[in-house]
């Protein structure tokens, strides 16, 4: 199978620049996996999408002010940083730019002195391992000079951190959101909740290698990249709980889809797990634990449109797609949502 065979037509000014003042007014497609049929509602409407005995799993992930800018010690040269990965308490793996002079022993300065950061070496892809050096938390530190790192086709500046995170976001560690979460608000998880969905949480850390555009010709040829995650033991109960009752998972997002497939590889029970995943699931690919998934309109020849294509049919999400792009939904991070169940 190719990757032009998950191209479609998008024309740019359907891709949202910013997100809407009510996270839950976002119009939702549901899509039928079994027929292809589409109808069209409003996010808030989910709650009557989902039934009594559902598991509805969420990535609880939280995303850093990942991207610093400071200077180099000695030349005043300016410097971007974009965090990817902890390797220890203080030494982080990051990308640099312009990052081709930058030799282990290079030492940068942001803010006014109150973040120092010093190259150690260089790894993968020319990327830097860097050990920053501060007073007080890091995280506070960061939260203080750091900027969101939103996704290279999002231009407009985001005036507000917050609308970048979904409302349970809870453990740092992320390099971008998952965005099908944005659209829930508290009032909203409290309505499922009273409507007898069970609501578990999970983690994935979101890697920058989410945007990375697929090169090779033939999918299988494609590496991904790897992401961290924990499966707590509540969640993994709750999901083997759901399945023996005959209930349904409703995962949100594609990144909670990945922990629990990666989870349910050997089929079920699953068990509490941490651990890196880089599973790649395109059409052809059996799902083991998922029965519907909540996510957002995905770029064209993007791993993740092959993700939701192997739920719902290549087809049938292509055909979607193109009514989406008739009826002129916001497509992307801060764009519209799709129900596949």
């Amino acid at each position: 199978m190719k990757t032009s065979d998950f191209y479609y037509d998008l024309p740019e000014e359907l891709i949202a620049q910013e997100p809407l003042k009510d996270r839950s007014a976002s119009r939702l497609m549901t899509l039928n996996k079994a027929n292809g049929e589409v109808a069209h509602k409003h996010f808030y409407d989910i709650a009557d999408e989902l039934r009594e005995g559902d598991a509805l799993i969420l990535n609880d992930t939280k995303v850093l002010p990942a991207r610093l800018y400071g200077v180099k010690e000695g030349t005043g040269a300016a410097i971007e940083f974009l965090l990817l990965h902890k390797h220890t308490l203080d030494t982080w793996e990051v990308i640099l730019k312009p990052g081709r002079k930058a030799k282990p022993g290079a030492k940068f300065v942001f803010g006014n002195g109150e973040l120092k950061a010093e190259i150690l070496d260089i790894v993968n892809d020319g990327n830097r391992l860097v050990k920053f050096t501060y007073d007080g938390v890091f995280e506070e530190v960061l939260d203080r000079l750091g900027e969101m790192p939103i996704p290279p086709y999002i231009k407009k500046k985001l005036e507000d951190k917050d609308r970048y995170q979904t409302v349970y976001a809870k453990n740092p560690g992320s390099a971008a959101a998952p965005t099908a979460g944005l659209h829930f608000t508290p009032e909203l998880l409290e309505k499922i909740r009273a409507k007898g969905v069970n609501v578990g949480y999970l983690t994935l850390h979101v890697g920058l290698g989410t945007f990375r555009p697929v090169k090779a010709d033939e999918i299988t040829e494609h590496k991904m990249h790897s992401e961290f995650y924990i499966l707590p033991r509540e969640t993994a109960d709750l999901v083997n709980d759901t399945k023996a009752r005959g209930n349904r998972v409703v995962s949100v997002g594609t990144t909670a889809t990945r922990v629990l497939e990666t989870a349910g590889m050997n089929g079920l029970p699953l068990h509490e797990q941490t651990g890196w995943t880089d599973i790649f699931i395109y059409p052809g690919k059996e799902f083991h634990v998922i029965d519907a998934l909540i996510t957002n309109f995905h770029l064209p020849e993007s791993t993740l449109i092959m993700l939701v294509s192997a739920l719902a049919g290549r087809e049938n999400v292509l055909r979607a797609y193109k009514t989406a792009v008739a009826e002129k939904y916001r497509f992307f991070s801060f764009g519209d949502a799709m129900y596949i169940y």
